[in-house]
């Protein structure tokens, strides 16, 4: 028992130097409702402690900008941001949509569809997108032109809240625990990435709540759990 425990600690710190990095917010570990991230920036609500701002900036290796969507603290499930390009809701303010074009000099565009919570229903990367059979074809043109990638539409484990349940960078993806090998396979060659899958927080299945992904580094929610840890090294660092 004993030579088991010491086992899963080593597991645990060599995973630990792989930067996968455990973050909470707001007292809680559903980092991805709350912020948004790319190689470049890392979106943080408005008044979000410094000090804990300042840590997640080197985390991600990202630069620290403080902002809104429609008025809200919710910048992982409202928005859809990659390397490319931001997506805002319609719901979002003109002020909010010139304050992210000036402070990250990105394309921005706007979804004029009813779902507004866009980190729900998109998972996108640099190459690809997976987007909820909800959306419209002119929804999809305006994903494809204003983040520059590929888009599928397909449902994910029976969810039309695609983004809820997939996150993903440009090497690698998390998925919901019960998504289809046939899809899986699908989704791996439109994103270019591999893909895995595996909860969150301890056994939360909608893994967006819980994680923050860029090329850099993964950060996941504190209650995350060390098997789920190495389903996502699997996924983002090998």
């Amino acid at each position: 028992m004993l030579i088991d425990f010491l086992t899963f600690i080593s597991i645990e710190y060599k995973l630990q130097q792989m930067d996968v990095i455990k973050f909470d917010v707001y007292r809680g570990p559903n980092i991805g409702i709350y912020i948004n991230t790319n190689d470049d920036f890392v979106l943080l609500p408005m008044g979000f402690a410094q000090n804990k701002a300042e840590k997640l900036g080197e985390y991600l290796k990202a630069q620290v900008v403080y902002g809104s969507v429609a008025n809200t603290r919710l910048l992982g499930a409202l928005m859809v941001m990659n390397n490319n390009g931001i997506l805002l809701p319609k719901t979002a303010y003109i002020d909010e949509y010139e304050f992210l074009k000036k402070e990250t000099k990105m394309e921005i565009g706007v979804l004029d569809s009813k779902y507004t919570a866009l980190g729900n229903v998109i998972c996108a990367n640099d190459k690809g997108a997976i987007v909820s059979p909800w959306l419209s074809k002119e929804d999809c043109n305006t994903i494809e032109q204003v983040l520059g990638v590929e888009v599928l539409q397909k449902r994910i484990a029976g969810f039309n809240q695609v983004g809820a349940v997939m996150v993903a960078n440009n090497s690698g993806a998390a998925i919901h625990p019960e998504a289809d090998e046939e899809d899986m396979k699908e989704f791996a060659n439109v994103m270019g990435v591999k893909i895995e899958q595996t909860t969150i927080n301890n056994g939360v299945p909608y893994v967006m709540s819980g994680i923050l992904v860029n090329d850099n580094t993964v950060v996941v929610g504190s209650m995350t759990s060390g098997p789920e840890i190495m389903m996502l090294t699997r996924a983002f660092l090998n």
